[in-house]
């Protein structure tokens, strides 16, 4: 199902762009994706179109994020922010899980890395866009999805673990903890809605933050600690790279227990009322 887009704010889409585009000469250094010397002209152009493509969208969809996140929650910025995200990190997400296979150099985690933001993306988007979510074809296809990323992350363990590196393509292990525990947490959250035929409104609304914010987390970590050289030598492997990447998870948490929090303060008073 696609999401329902809404009407974008030309002011906030220049800024993003603008933003985005102050990043991309760094950002290009990272350059992995190209045609081989002697490939047709046309095969030159369409890898570097991917390229392109894939690095603007991320840029603009880390920005979009950082906008959504900041901004007033369920506001027109936020909804248009959040749009914003969706198309430009839909758009990176699937250049990088549809090529990552084609590459020279292994890139098996990447392509899992690749569905499983897409998945999030898609997912958590819906759960904004929908008011009453309920247990349907969307849901089993998810927890299809889920299960079949956890499975990777533990078959990628095993191979690590088996590796003379102890990693796979050049992945580290703590990639494919994460596919695990991010797997096993959305096949989880997919059970939870199939079990109760569907979701309460904070439910909703907490199933939409944890795996957008994921999803975003994904691209931090993979630009701030996979793209390290394309950033001054003073600043790579510091700790600010690190906790620029990570920025997401304690968002997310922080996001996650305010909405938990207000939905307790408002049932207290409702049955102060009441009583």
């Amino acid at each position: 199902m696609t999401p329902r887009t809404l009407p974008v704010s030309p002011v906030l889409f220049a800024v993003a762009v603008a933003a985005a585009v102050a990043l991309m000469p760094s950002i290009a250094l990272a350059e992995n994706l190209e045609a081989r010397a002697g490939d047709p002209a046309w095969m030159h152009l369409g890898a570097n179109a991917l390229l392109w493509a894939h690095i603007a969208g991320g840029a603009i969809g880390m920005i979009t994020g950082v906008v959504a996140l900041a901004s007033r929650k369920g506001q027109s910025v936020h909804r248009k922010a959040g749009t914003v995200f969706f198309l430009a990190m839909f758009t990176a997400y699937a250049i990088g899980a549809g090529v990552a296979p084609f590459l020279q150099t292994g890139q098996r985690p990447n392509v899992v890395a690749g569905i499983m933001a897409l998945y999030l993306l898609i997912s958590g988007t819906m759960a904004a866009r929908q008011r009453d979510v309920k247990a349907g074809a969307p849901e089993v296809i998810g927890l299809i999805v889920a299960l079949a990323i956890t499975a990777a992350g533990v078959t990628f363990m095993q191979m690590g673990a088996a590796s003379p590196t102890g990693t796979v393509d050049g992945s580290p292990p703590p990639a494919f903890f994460l596919f695990t525990v991010a797997g096993a947490f959305a096949a989880a959250g997919e059970l939870h809605v199939l079990v109760r035929k569907q979701l309460s409104r904070v439910s909703r609304i907490a199933r939409h933050l944890w795996r957008m914010c994921f999803s975003l987390f994904i691209a931090s970590g993979s630009f701030f600690l996979g793209q390290q050289q394309v950033f001054p030598k003073a600043v790579q492997d510091s700790a600010l790279l690190y906790v620029l990447a990570l920025a997401p998870l304690p968002i997310m948490l922080f996001w996650l227990g305010k909405v938990r929090f207000d939905d307790w303060r408002r049932r207290r008073v409702k049955a102060a009322v009441a009583a």
